[in-house]
């Protein structure tokens, strides 16, 4: 079973929201690459998950909103605009806090879920693994994904150690 099969019987994505959200923001030019754990799995061995976490371009912000209104199901929060549809169990977030505006620009192409997509850098991906882990907000199993998630970094890109907080490293495995 090749990935984006495996993907979408795991979402129960029967209405092929990846792709069309995808579409959506290349045909309307919207610059964007994937964070979070799916980015990370174009680094690391994969870990399966619901959630898609992705930012767009800072001057496309204002009207992300309306280009996806027409196709999609939104929900925002304060730091997220959730994408979904009826037909799908995938959870699509665009990250709305500014420090990752700047993710977009340092993306690379990269295959993820059977796709070749933008994906952030690995160091800027374990940077907002950092920035989620510490966010006291979070729910604590989310804080507890990101740990694991930055001990995966960790593993792999070793070298990257010096750029983990203290606390954060202490609370590692």
């Amino acid at each position: 079973m090749r990935a984006a099969e495996f993907w979408k019987a795991v979402t129960v994505d029967r209405s092929n929201v990846l792709e069309r959200f995808f579409e959506t923001l290349r045909r309307h030019d919207v610059p964007f690459c994937l964070i979070g754990g799916q980015a990370l799995n174009a680094y690391v061995e994969p870990v399966v998950s619901l959630d898609l976490d992705v930012v767009v371009a800072a001057d496309r912000l204002p009207d992300i909103e309306a280009l996806l209104a027409d196709t999609f199901a939104l929900e925002r929060f304060p730091h997220s605009l959730n994408v979904s549809d009826k037909d799908s169990n995938l959870r699509i977030q665009i990250q709305l806090d500014p420090r990752y505006a700047t993710f977009v620009d340092r993306a690379t192409t990269r295959s993820v879920l059977g796709f070749d997509l933008p994906v952030a850098a690995v160091d800027d991906i374990l940077r907002g693994k950092i920035w989620a882990a510490q966010d006291e907000t979070r729910r604590g199993s989310k804080r507890q994904k990101d740990l694991a998630d930055i001990a995966r970094v960790l593993e792999r890109y070793p070298e990257l150690r010096s750029s983990v907080p203290a606390d954060i490293l202490t609370r590692l495995v």
